[in-house]
């Protein structure tokens, strides 16, 4: 299987909009949780037709060509288990991921940038263990100066997350739509309440 088919993952909201399918890994684990790992279900018919994927839970929805008539895949399954990154990119988003879309000042949620917590004025480097969420209020409202001068604190100290941590984090995040079928294999291994 070619690397590019097991990592490519279609972000074009027209091309999710209309039956997406939710891949799974080989362990039936989504490949990622946020992004949720979804395929336009064009994607997931070509998989499953070259034996890439198995399909786990199917649309009541129907696809025909002249000769076949195939119902459209809401869950597929990579056949080759795809094995997670380990190294978490320093990203803006991952960034915002780690931090729980919230500002570290204050903890809203709405107008996210991002602050150095020792300014880069004062010799601060652009690191995961020094640059966090902050909304444009506190970001302004600190400026160039240290935190104990601002008279700011911080939710949490910013640090460098893993991989397996920005997953579970981004579990927190669902999707705007969740498909009935999919419900099952993105919780599945959540705890259950007593």
């Amino acid at each position: 299987m070619d690397g590019d088919f097991r990592t490519h993952f279609v972000r074009e909201p027209n091309n999710l909009r209309h039956h997406p399918a939710l891949v799974l890994n080989a362990d039936y684990r989504p490949l990622s949780y946020y992004p949720l790992s979804l395929w336009p279900w064009q994607e997931a018919i070509k998989a499953a037709w070259l034996d890439r994927v198995d399909i786990v839970a199917e649309y009541d929805e129907v696809v025909r060509s002249p000769s076949t008539t195939i119902r459209i895949p809401s869950v597929v399954v990579l056949k080759d288990y795809v094995k997670p990154q380990k190294r978490v990119a320093f990203t803006r988003f991952n960034l915002f991921l780690r931090d729980e879309f919230r500002c570290q000042y204050c903890g809203a949620t709405g107008d996210l940038t991002f602050d150095h917590v020792v300014p880069r004025a004062r010799g601060g480097i652009t690191s995961w263990e020094n640059v966090v969420a902050a909304c444009s209020c506190c970001n302004l409202r600190k400026g160039s100066k240290s935190l104990r001068q601002a008279g700011m604190s911080l939710i949490k100290p910013p640090r460098r997350p893993g991989a397996e941590e920005l997953r579970n984090t981004g579990r927190k995040f669902p999707p705007n739509h969740l498909h009935q079928s999919w419900r099952d294999f993105l919780y599945w291994d959540a705890e259950l309440e007593a």
